[in-house]
């Protein structure tokens, strides 16, 4: 039974109570990618990926993924050269410098991350669709029972494609948004195509550091949505969270690791 100085502290565990729930959801969810996350790595180094699917997983993650990657860098290449040289038109008419730092901000950052966030909503609602329709279709609990693994059948192929493609497609974006920013640099602003080219300020750092992000990147996509699939339940509504919850959770996931891998490259390069 519950006494006078219990029920004079409850209305203090009130306050706290409701912050124990989602803080042990959040941890026990924590617990469960970090755990998916070895997995895949471990079943991607023991060579258990198989290899159709992994350029089967390529040519859907990377192949189809390239207009979109165009379209989308070319136009910020173009309205971010656009509008900077707008500035320095007004203030200094000096643009023997645009090129350089643009095409070194590509490198650095914009290009992988931008071409992240787009796999992210493109190829992680997909992965999550797909993998979700399986597991309330009980296709995972058949692969289980034929004594296939689900991690080594479904994740470690699509998370080895898409860290290889999505350093190819970060390549495919800086060189879209350089040649679109080349293009209205020469038409709107007189600036010959070889002093926008300049590379005087991309360093060995700036690519390591693109490359390094885009890898991050496409590790972290495939498992946070395959996990998302994973945890379907409900039939079709049950697929359409887990769709919502992997876009939102990869998307994050890019944002978050951006700004890791952005403060440690500043403190190992620096």
């Amino acid at each position: 039974m519950t006494t006078d100085s219990q029920r004079e502290r409850s209305p203090l565990g009130s306050i706290f109570a409701p912050l124990g729930a989602p803080l042990v959801a959040a941890f026990r969810q924590g617990k469960d990618l970090a755990d998916l996350f070895v997995d895949t790595i471990v079943a991607i180094a023991k060579g258990r990926a198989r290899r159709r699917e992994v350029f089967s997983q390529a040519f859907e993650i990377g192949n189809r993924s390239v207009p979109f990657v165009i379209i989308t860098l070319g136009v910020l290449g173009f309205i971010t050269v656009y509008q900077v040289a707008t500035q320095i038109a007004q203030i200094l008419p000096d643009f023997s410098m645009l090129g350089a730092a643009f095409i070194q901000m590509m490198c650095r950052e914009f290009a992988p991350t931008i071409t992240g966030l787009m796999v992210a909503t493109r190829v992680g609602s997909g992965i999550a669709a797909e993998i979700g329709s399986m597991v309330v279709t009980e296709q995972v609990d058949a692969l289980r029972m034929c004594n296939a693994d689900p991690v080594e059948y479904l994740l470690a192929p699509r998370t080895l494609a898409s860290a290889v493609m999505m350093v190819m497609l970060s390549v495919v974006g800086v060189v879209a948004a350089t040649v679109a920013g080349m293009l209205i640099a020469k038409v709107g602003f007189h600036i010959p195509y070889q002093t926008f080219l300049k590379l005087d300020l991309v360093q060995l750092s700036d690519v390591m550091t693109g490359v390094a992000k885009a890898l991050a990147y496409g590790m972290a996509i495939p498992v946070i949505a395959g996990q998302a699939g994973l945890s379907a339940s409900g039939g079709s509504a049950g697929v359409g969270a887990a769709t919502t919850r992997a876009v939102v959770n990869t998307s994050f996931a890019v944002i978050v690791l951006d700004f890791i891998i952005s403060g440690i490259a500043y403190l190992v390069f620096q």
